[in-house]
């Protein structure tokens, strides 16, 4: 344990929901808590034990919703109270952020820390583990924000792009600006132009240099969580929070402050990256039988059937026959077939049958 630096830290995001893989993914059970590519472990633990490669597990905490308390809890039986900071609202990435960052701030002034999603899908985590290391050594000698770019392999207008400064040579790149998803034709110019990487809301700074930029960038929020400064770390912290979390406004880190300041760095990535968001997303990571057909849990018998996404409950029969390109996932309560080529809309359908047949069923 005490190989690890101690003033490193993280910050796992555990507090989606995750939609679009309905209906494994719901609002009272979502994705980061599944196993989701059936190797035995799920999103948030896979996460959780990468991170702690690199740093000391006691000082990785979980940023999640109240309600999936007891979830993190049983997947993350050694994580502490300390360890867990529970949003009693949804309000988007800066406010919980900013809030973890002050904690940690107060615990330890020379923390440097990673904030990350935990529903990601990293094949090489020794990679990984270098990049941060590369972004932490930086971190603690300058004032710097920074983030992990991924590099583009096509042209996804699924993602915001980071342009970094084309001129630069060096592994840690200035970046110009923050690009909004693009349409299809502006994706292709950016990666012709070659200095273009995917967002994929990965950061790393010092909680000196975070915090400041709160301070400078947001003034309104920092007041807001800064004025419990005194309460965090105590038992007073729950009722501050209570009282005072709805009250911030709605609003992402990315927007509150990494496309408002000037220092802003970017590491492209040395690592496979999936961002697990889809069923399409999913697939592409699995392995495939010989008609491209991707198969987690099921017992398959199959006929006539090409690049199909299945997943059933564990040792289920499934059979199908004449099915190409469809998303098949048998759950309890709901099956789901549905074209891969519409899974955009699977978020739409969702409020469709809760509408229908009752909220239970999200």
């Amino acid at each position: 344990m005490n190989s690890k630096n101690s003033n490193y830290y993280a910050i796992l995001m555990a507090g989606g929901v995750g939609s679009r893989f309905w209906p494994v993914s719901t609002q009272d059970f979502p994705k980061q808590f599944h196993d989701m590519l059936g190797t035995g472990d799920t999103l948030i633990q896979k996460t959780f034990n990468r991170l702690a490669q690199l740093i000391p597990e006691e000082n990785i905490f979980i940023l999640t919703n109240e309600r999936y308390n007891d979830l993190v809890f049983e997947q993350l039986p050694n994580v502490t109270k300390r360890q867990v900071v529970l949003e009693p609202a949804m309000r988007n990435t800066a406010p919980c952020i900013l809030y973890a960052s002050l904690k940690i701030q107060k615990e330890n002034e020379d923390a440097v820390m990673i904030v990350a999603p935990s529903d990601h899908w990293i094949e090489d985590e020794q990679a990984f583990s270098g990049n941060v290391k590369a972004a932490f050594d930086y971190c603690e000698s300058n004032d710097a924000l920074m983030t992990l770019g991924i590099t583009p392999t096509f042209p996804n207008t699924g993602y915001g792009y980071i342009e970094y400064d084309k001129a630069s040579t060096s592994e840690i790149k200035p970046v110009s600006q923050f690009r909004e998803k693009p349409d299809y034709e502006t994706a292709k110019s950016f990666i012709n132009q070659g200095n273009f990487l995917w967002n994929a809301g990965i950061f790393m700074w010092s909680v000196k240099s975070v915090v400041a930029a709160f301070k400078n960038n947001q003034p309104q929020l920092f007041e807001l969580f800064r004025s419990g400064y005194s309460a965090y770390n105590t038992e007073l912290e729950d009722e501050f929070i209570k009282t005072h979390y709805t009250k911030a406004e709605n609003i992402s880190v990315d927007y509150a402050l990494m496309e408002k300041s000037k220092n802003v760095y970017v590491i492209p990535a040395t690592f496979d990256w999936n961002d697990l968001g889809t069923w399409g997303s999913l697939y592409d990571k699995l392995d495939k039988d010989e008609n491209s057909n991707a198969v987690v849990n099921a017992k398959t018998l199959l006929e006539d059937a090409n690049g199909n996404m299945i997943r059933s409950k564990k040792d289920k029969i499934v059979v199908i026959d004449g099915l190409k390109d469809y998303i098949v996932v048998d759950k309890e309560e709901v099956l789901l077939i549905f074209p891969k080529a519409k899974e955009q809309d699977i978020k739409k359908v969702l409020q469709n049958v809760k509408a229908k047949f009752g909220e239970s069923y999200g």
